[in-house]
């Protein structure tokens, strides 16, 4: 047996028992997102729908105005994008605010 068989029996430079142990690469994937929507109805005020998106969404008065208008003439609008546990969170704070307040306002949320 030559020097270099014995080299690549116990896993020396020349041999092909040569190898690197190395860990499988983890990849963290994005969590998913979802929209936060707001649905229009004939009863909730617009003063309440703006403070609502200030309150929750911390939008500007203006950008809360829009957002109402657009709730308003289409139906329904977009409040923001989050996390599941994020957007959750938020729908039950605008359902709760405005029951108590009296409002029948309705927020859901959906995959993005």
């Amino acid at each position: 047996m030559t020097d270099e068989d014995r080299d690549a029996d116990r896993g020396g430079r020349g041999g092909a028992g040569v190898g690197l142990a190395t860990r499988p690469e983890t990849k963290t994937a994005k969590p998913s997102l979802y929209k936060v929507l707001m649905l229009n109805d004939d009863y909730t005020p617009m003063e309440f729908v703006v403070l609502t998106l200030q309150r929750f969404f911390k939008m500007s008065i203006e950008d809360a105005t829009r957002v109402m208008l657009h709730v308003h003439q289409r139906g329904v609008g977009v409040c923001g994008i989050f996390t599941y546990e994020v957007a959750e969170t938020k729908v039950n704070q605008v359902i709760d605010f405005a029951r108590q307040h009296q409002h029948p306002l309705q927020c859901t949320m959906e995959k993005d």
